[in-house]
């Protein structure tokens, strides 16, 4: 007999049940949101527009900033039309829908994020031969491949998801549609479910990590054993520090949510941490980036003063 489900909607408990406080935190989060948009957008019409960044550097910081763009969207939109609702319900499809995305925009950022730290192990450590290895089309199928792979790791919880059954409870004790507190209200089986998630997911996650630990490992031992270039170590680790940020930033939070067991974790907890991830990270990384790179800060005041040129003229 088919797997169906009672349950037509779920209601978000949200990020809080004190009633006062969801005004103030729709004005936080919608300010959030609007930084969020500027902040990665501007980095991405300046990697589009700017010639000087028409790198492999540059492409993937594009293809990151798009992807905090997106991520954030997924969840905050919904997050501040049920600030100002009573009734903070969303649709089985819309449920399941927001989790694809979640997911595969989830995913694909920590996979990107291994891309990013081979390109800066290629540039690093193998100059020479770093226009060929990383040639626009190498490029473009790296981002596509890491894209793809992003996609049908999300489809296959939410189909796997989208097929338990549901007949209790239809409260989620969080402000989006996550795996782990839907996986709560299941009725039927859910091991192979919570297999996927710490199997599937956990692979997804750490084995770009250990992508980025060995590459940093292997430019960390070029320049101190092969590189006598003072200036070289100093540009290298500072390109370095911004990436590996934006990886501490990214992996904290999704290891303490995905990869540690079920068994003892915290729905309070687990709210938290996904503000950390999916809220506060996306508008760190531009200002990372914006910080600590001359390259975009000097792109992005080239922007503003040509702008405010052509407002005077």
């Amino acid at each position: 007999m088919p797997n169906y489900t009672s349950v037509n909607e779920f209601l978000l408990l949200g990020i809080t049940d004190i009633k006062e406080l969801e005004p103030f935190l729709f004005a936080v989060f919608l300010f959030i949101y609007i930084l969020i948009l500027i902040g990665n957008g501007a980095i991405l019409v300046i990697v589009i527009f700017e010639p000087k960044l028409h790198s492999p550097m540059y492409f993937f910081l594009g293809n990151l900033s798009c992807l905090d763009i997106c991520y954030s969207t997924v969840t905050l939109p919904k997050v501040l039309d049920d600030f100002l609702s009573t009734h903070k319900t969303i649709s089985f499809v819309g449920c399941i829908t927001q989790l694809h995305f979640f997911h595969f925009l989830g995913s694909t950022e920590a996979i990107l994020l291994g891309v990013m730290a081979f390109d800066r192990f290629v540039a690093i450590c193998n100059p020479l031969h770093y226009m060929l290895l990383m040639k626009h089309q190498v490029c473009l199928c790296l981002a596509a491949v890491t894209w793809i792979i992003g996609f049908f790791h999300a489809l296959l919880h939410s189909i796997m998801t989208s097929h338990l059954t549901f007949c209790g409870s239809n409260q989620i004790h969080h402000f989006f549609c996550d795996i782990k507190p839907i996986l709560e209200l299941a009725c039927g089986n859910t091991e192979v479910n919570q297999w996927m998630l710490e199997t599937v997911t956990g692979t997804i996650a750490m084995g770009p990590f250990f992508i980025i630990l060995l590459s940093y490992f292997y430019i960390i031992s070029f320049l101190l054993f092969k590189s006598r270039s003072c200036s070289m170590l100093q540009k290298a680790l500072s390109t370095c520090a911004s990436h590996f940020m934006v990886v501490i930033l990214f992996y904290v939070p999704v290891v303490f949510i995905y990869i540690r067991p079920t068994s003892g974790s915290s729905m309070d907890q687990d709210r938290i941490v996904a503000i950390m991830y999916s809220v506060v990270t996306p508008i760190l990384n531009p200002l990372i980036y914006t910080l600590r790179n001359k390259d975009v800060k000097g792109a992005l005041s080239k922007a503003i003063r040509k702008n405010l040129w052509s407002e005077q003229l």
